[in-house]
């Protein structure tokens, strides 16, 4: 018994601590009952071998703490044990320690604890005398039966290094049960107040926009833009370029007389279409901008010819979105502006592929 018990019982102290601190965070904030008070305990114990004293034997003991936290209880206690001696009449040991318990659960359920208790341990018999440090570990289950009172029941091991009053030089270890009946002092803490909700703050321009164009009131430095405008940071009317970027052509397309865009557009065709497609979405959901439909080239080949290949590509673009229902009267163009105004280098391929392409020009 002796040593192999304690370690036991550290054991499982070690493999609970994640467990009652997981439940210490989820109690965090509910309060607790910082109350002291008094716990009156009576038990038995188990006694080692080592010792020539009767097996079993009762114990009583007194102790004083309260909770430090929602899962945390510190006590002060003390003791006492008489045995009947084989060998020569009574031996008897008084104990004066601390102890700390570990809860999980609510307060109002039956809660498990661990315990853990450091002592001194004072032991008489009609030889010897003399004290002793001792230990011990051990688990339990509390309940509440009133707003001021818990009962308890815990078990668990203790060793005693005594060497003055027993046979055996190595101190021994007894297991013990021991039951309780907490009482708090004083009155019960009282509820939290319940949470009183503010009062909604009056708005103000930082979150009002009277004129439904996304810009609030408070920067709003053009306060009655008409619905539909596409407007800028400060809500005034912007002229906005919209590129169509990712809507590229292939080299030297489309042909002369060539009406169907998806074979001219550079690879992948779907991803093109797809920006085409957004583009008649945003002028359906703005019904009164106008765009004016240019195209352009890169700087491979003649002047004269890029401005046609421009003027050509502007078109297949413009009668796609008439196909799709965007009125041409809401289109300007179509304008081809040859090889100017590149948006990338005309040095490598992959610039000159960006350089292929069609912008709408929102006009206001």
């Amino acid at each position: 018994m002796k040593r192999k018990g304690l370690f036991l019982l550290i054991g499982l102290a070690l493999g609970g601590v994640g467990a009652v601190h997981a439940q210490e965070s989820a109690d965090a904030g509910n309060g607790y009952d910082g109350r002291w008070y008094v716990a009156p305990t009576v038990g038995g114990y188990y006694n080692d071998t080592d010792r020539n004293t009767n097996s079993r034997q009762a114990y009583y003991g007194l102790g004083v703490g309260k909770f430090i936290s929602n899962n945390a209880s510190i006590d002060i206690f003390a003791d006492r044990t008489k045995r009947d001696n084989d060998a020569n009449g009574h031996w008897s040991s008084n104990s004066y320690g601390v102890a700390a318990r570990f809860y999980a659960g609510a307060w109002d359920s039956w809660r498990p604890y661990l315990l853990a208790g450091v002592m001194g341990a004072y032991h008489h018999n009609p030889e010897d005398k003399g004290w002793a440090p001792a230990a011990e570990l051990g688990v339990g289950v509390s309940k509440t039966i009133t707003d001021s009172s818990d009962f308890r029941v815990e078990a668990g091991y203790r060793y005693d290094w005594d060497d003055k009053t027993i046979r055996s030089e190595n101190g021994y270890g007894d297991w013990f049960l021991g039951f309780s009946i907490v009482s708090r002092f004083g009155e019960p803490p009282a509820a939290p107040a319940p949470a009183v909700a503010p009062a909604p703050a009056a708005p103000d321009c930082s979150t009002l926009d009277s004129d439904g164009d996304g810009v609030n009131d408070c920067d709003d430095k053009c306060p009655a833009t008409p619905a539909g405008t596409i407007v800028g940071p400060d809500g005034c009317p912007q002229k906005v370029v919209i590129d169509l970027r990712g809507v590229n052509f292939k080299f030297d397309r489309p042909k002369k007389g060539e009406t169907n865009i998806g074979p001219t557009l550079q690879e992948p065709t779907s991803e093109s279409l797809g920006v085409l497609d957004q583009a008649v979405d945003t002028l359906q959901r703005y019904p009164t901008v106008k765009v004016t439909v240019a195209g352009y080239t890169d700087s491979v080949g003649k002047d004269a010819y890029n401005q046609g290949l421009s003027e050509r590509r502007a078109k297949i673009v413009f009668d796609y979105l008439t196909a799709h229902g965007i009125g041409a009267d809401r289109l300007e163009g179509p304008i081809g502006h040859g090889e100017n105004n590149p948006i990338d280098t005309n040095d490598t391929a992959e610039g000159r592929a960006r350089n292929r392409r069609t912008e709408l020009q929102v006009q206001q």
